[in-house]
C-alpha cells in the first residue's frame, strides 16, 4: 500500500526529535502502540541520521520518513540509512529531485500560492503546507484546495488536539502533522505512556473527522 494511501486512513504524522537512537526507537514504539503508522524522524540533531536508522531497523510496525531535509545531500543520505519518505520545511528542486530519482514520496513545504504553483509543476500531488497556523491556517487551504483541485495539503506547524478535526476537515487535507504527539519533557522523563496516550487521542480525533 501506497503512504497516501495509508495517511488517508491514519491521518496523523507525529514529528521524533531526538539526539539519541535508543529514544528516538521507544519514542516510534510509543506511536505505534498507540495506533500510528507513520512517522516523521526530524534532522534537527547531530545524530538525527542514526535515529532515523534506528527507527528504520528496529520498529518494522511504523514507516519511517525523514524531515527538515534541507539539500539533496541530506535527501540521498536519509534515503541511504532507511527513509521510506522525505520531507522538508521549503520547496528545493534538488531535494524533489533526489526523491523522484529514487522513487520515494517527497513532502516539500509550501505556504503561497507560487509554491504550490512550482510543486504542481515539478510533478507533485502532495505537498506540506508550513506553518500551517502562520500561513494562513483553515481558510488559506480551503482557498489553495479550490485553485488547485488535484493537490493534497500536509499542514504541520500550530496543529495539535484543539485544532486537528478542523484541519481534518478541508477536502484537500490528506493528513497533518506536528510534534504535539511527542512531547520533550515527557519524554525526557521517560514516560513514553503519555505518547502513546496522545498518540490514541489523534488516532481518534481523526476517526471521529474523517468518518
Amino acid at each position: 500500500m501506497k503512504i497516501n494511501e495509508i495517511l488517508a486512513n491514519r491521518p496523523v504524522v507525529p514529528l521524533v526529535q531526538a539526539d539519541d537512537p535508543t529514544v528516538a526507537v521507544k519514542t516510534s514504539r510509543a506511536l505505534a502502540a498507540g495506533g500510528l503508522t507513520v512517522v516523521e524522524v526530524v534532522f534537527r540533531t547531530d545524530r538525527a541520521l542514526e535515529c532515523l536508522q534506528a527507527v528504520a531497523e528496529e520498529v518494522p510496525e511504523m514507516i519511517a520518513g525523514a524531515g527538515t531535509v534541507l539539500s539533496a545531500e541530506q535527501a540521498n543520505a536519509a534515503l541511504d540509512n532507511g527513509a521510506r519518505f522525505i520531507v522538508s520545511p521549503g520547496l528545493d528542486d534538488g531535494v524533489v529531485g533526489v526523491a523522484q530519482e529514487r522513487g520515494v514520496p517527497v513532502y516539500p513545504g509550501t505556504m503561497t500560492p507560487s509554491e504550490v504553483q512550482h510543486a504542481f509543476n515539478l510533478g507533485l500531488d502532495t505537498v506540506k503546507f508550513f506553518p500551517g497556523s502562520l500561513a494562513g491556517g483553515v481558510p488559506m487551504l480551503k482557498a489553495l484546495g479550490s485553485v488547485f483541485r488535484t493537490m493534497k495539503f500536509m499542514p504541520t506547524g500550530g496543529v495539535g488536539p484543539g485544532n486537528l478535526a478542523e484541519f481534518l476537515s478541508v477536502p484537500a487535507v490528506l493528513a497533518c502533522g506536528g510534534s504535539w504527539l511527542t512531547p520533550a519533557a515527557e519524554i525526557a522523563a521517560g514516560n513514553y505512556d503519555a505518547v502513546t496516550a496522545l498518540a490514541a487521542e489523534a488516532v481518534e480525533i481523526a476517526s471521529a473527522s474523517r468518518g
